[in-house]
């Protein structure tokens, strides 16, 4: 039997430096509908570069409604450190209909203790938005000379989350940058949850349900610039039960969206 999925970690439009497969909407709803993905949580790659996220946002919008095979569900981006930020924010909201916002500070200019960053939390919280923050998007040693970002620095996450009541943070591409008792820390700091994609080793998704909690994982698999199937493998190679299973593939993403509306 074909399972469920909500995959909490996808992109729209082009990667910058080159092609990836599935880079074409219809092409990657097809992947995901073919391996049981019933909902798709999507942000766009124009956002890392373009400065008129409103743009990128209306698009990424109008192409989700477009597709009807499976529910793609836009996340809108938004970069605290420019001018107006505020209104990219209603728009995402009152215009779009959005969930939740992503947000990316190593490409938009910003670290985790700037002010403007916990401004954002405490406004997407009071709006009851899912926050998916971006920690990684591609690996350091695979980077174009001319495109390099370091990866996000999470040390100071844990003591602005602790501040801020109400706020539901998805970590996106995380588990390659922040582990063990750091990981730790942050995800005990409030409503914090992890995606999957970025799991490796061995029995890592069943690893990682010994560091965090079974409701704070959630399944994500970084598509089209990482291979979908390889999420899945990440599944399938761990010693999960069935009610692990179904809690990662989809009732956990459930339960988020849920909580923060």
């Amino acid at each position: 039997m074909t399972p469920r999925l909500i995959d909490t970690n996808v992109n729209l439009s082009r990667w910058p430096t080159r092609r990836v497969r599935n880079d074409e909407t219809a092409r990657l709803v097809a992947t995901l509908s073919g391996h049981g993905v019933v909902e798709a949580w999507a942000g766009s790659f124009d956002a890392l570069l373009h400065k008129d996220l409103a743009g990128v946002n209306t698009r990424l919008a109008h192409e989700c409604r477009a597709q009807s095979r499976i529910r793609l569900v836009p996340f809108g981006s938004v970069n605290p450190a420019q001018p107006d930020w505020e209104e990219d924010l209603r728009r995402c909201v009152e215009e779009h209909g959005m969930p939740g916002i992503r947000l990316h500070p190593n490409y938009h200019g910003y670290q985790l203790d700037h002010p403007a960053f916990a401004q954002l939390l405490t406004l997407a919280a009071k709006r009851g938005l899912v926050v998916a923050l971006c920690l990684q998007m591609e690996d350091e040693r695979m980077m174009h000379p001319a495109f390099r970002v370091t990866p996000v620095n999470p040390a100071p996450l844990a003591a602005v989350i602790a501040k801020i009541p109400g706020i539901r943070l998805l970590l996106l591409n995380a588990l390659n940058v922040i582990r063990g008792a750091s990981l730790q820390k942050v995800v005990q700091a409030g409503d914090i949850s992890v995606e999957i994609s970025a799991r490796e080793g061995a029995g890592g998704v069943a690893s990682l349900l010994e560091e965090v909690p079974l409701d704070r994982v959630l399944f994500g698999s970084h598509a089209p610039f990482l291979y979908f199937e390889s999420a899945i493998l990440k599944l399938k190679e761990s010693d999960l039960t069935p009610a692990q299973l179904r809690a990662v593939q989809e009732q956990n993403a459930r339960r988020l969206v849920s909580a923060a509306r």
